[in-house]
């Protein structure tokens, strides 16, 4: 018996030592770059703040955007997509150019203006910086797949702070209806890892209030509304960020062109005299929606803007702003019940997030982490409503239905949503 315990021991003990060296060198080369991503994103927000003037150069900054991509980065345009395909279909490693590429793009579209999120660029960064090891090391198909997994929860929890959540994000986002638990404590192993190394890089999270709720009938009917709403205005971004990537790929045949007439667009809408608070990232709105009347249209106006700018080519990512639409829309019924204005923002935040991206789960644990946990029943009721009422679509095309939702066809079971 002592013989065979052994034996386990030695046939374990170099898996787990070289897993461990992969995962601490993944989540601290993706905690640190991540931490510096950051902190220059801060620097470029505050550049344009100071300068907004710089705004009516976004055509000329998609221009470049466009013509770089074209030109050197067409096998990484498919941003977060090409690292699920990859976790699908492991056919050759992510190229390493992903991360310059979708950094310095990011930090561009946010210098000029342009209205989009940041949690997408660290998930891609993540992902095909992980990914980099099957360079190094020999690996199976399964193994490939766990790299890019370990590298999207790197990056995720580097940058938003939610480490439980952004673990169980990248085990859920895959595949629809469908969670890979075997790798749910490697993940989290990594997601924490990265998110300390960020934190030593003195990065600071936007940080929001603890939610409470005196549990009545008419804010729960209120909730419960708000969540349905809230997988329909998911619905209605996903779609028009298709409609425009589709519209700029049928009337514009060179690629480099298309943020340009994007970068018009939304010049426009400044000149015509909207709010500086729907360009960018859009933080601090999201902060105050926690506390203060916001004005009705808002989550329209940001859904429009984020719609258009990533749609026609600019990078960034969709997540923040899908948290600026739902703490908005959040904020926008709360006027149905006043004093439980955080409660609604929060519900909003969370739970067009998760319509959106079909990851449930993730979204009621990255809602205990930001907004405490006495209303952890709720968010996960809410965040279920939505992800049902989305239907069986996605801002992330390449992710694979494994169940159909409640409600939805069966027949689209084991196909791609881009092939919907």
């Amino acid at each position: 018996m002592d013989k065979n315990r052994f034996a386990r021991i030695n046939e374990y003990f170099p898996f787990v030592v070289r897993w461990s060296l992969i995962i601490i060198t993944i989540s601290c080369i993706v905690g640190s770059i991540s931490a510096f991503f950051l902190h220059a994103l801060e620097y470029v927000s505050e550049v344009r703040e100071n300068h907004i003037q710089l705004l009516y150069f976004l055509p000329i900054a998609g221009f470049i955007i466009g013509w770089f991509y074209h030109h050197f980065g067409s096998n990484v345009n498919k941003g977060n997509n090409l690292l699920l395909e990859e976790i699908h279909s492991p056919s050759s490693v992510i190229p390493i150019r992903m991360t310059p590429f979708v950094l310095v793009g990011t930090l561009i579209t946010h210098l000029f203006g342009g209205s989009a999120g940041r949690e997408g660029t660290a998930v891609q960064m993540g992902g095909s910086i992980a990914h980099q090891v099957v360079r190094i090391i020999p690996m199976t198909r399964k193994e490939q797949e766990s790299l890019v997994i370990l590298g999207m929860s790197a990056g995720f929890s580097a940058v938003f702070g939610t480490p439980v959540a952004a673990a169980i994000f990248s085990i859920e986002v895959i595949l629809v209806g469908s969670y890979r638990w075997k790798l749910l404590l490697p993940s989290l192993i990594t997601a924490w890892i990265s998110h300390e190394v960020c934190l030593a890089w003195k990065v600071t999270h936007s940080l929001f209030p603890k939610v409470s709720f005196d549990w009545n009938f008419t804010s729960l009917v209120s909730i419960f509304l708000l969540a349905i709403v809230s997988g329909y205005v998911a619905k209605s971004f996903i779609h028009l960020l298709h409609f425009f990537s589709s519209f700029g790929k049928r009337w514009i045949s060179y690629p480099p062109i298309r943020p340009i007439f994007g970068g018009f667009l939304l010049v426009g809408f400044f000149v015509f005299g909207l709010s500086l608070d729907y360009f960018g990232l859009g933080v601090k709105t999201i902060q105050n929606a926690f506390v203060e009347s916001l004005p009705k249209d808002s989550f329209v106006w940001k859904l429009l803007l984020t719609t258009i700018t990533i749609g026609f080519g600019f990078k960034g990512g969709e997540v923040t702003p899908l948290f600026f639409i739902g703490a908005t829309l959040g904020n926008l019924f709360a006027t149905l019940d006043p004093i439980h204005l955080a409660l609604f923002t929060s519900v909003g935040f969370i739970s067009v997030f998760s319509g959106a991206t079909n990851t449930p789960l993730a979204c009621a644990i990255m809602g205990m982490e930001l907004f405490g946990y006495e209303c952890g029943i709720l968010y996960l009721v809410v965040t279920q409503i939505a992800f049902i009422i989305s239907g069986h679509t996605s801002i992330y095309s390449s992710q694979i239905i494994a169940k159909q939702k409640l409600f939805h066809s069966p027949k689209d079971v084991g196909k791609r949503i881009s092939d919907l």
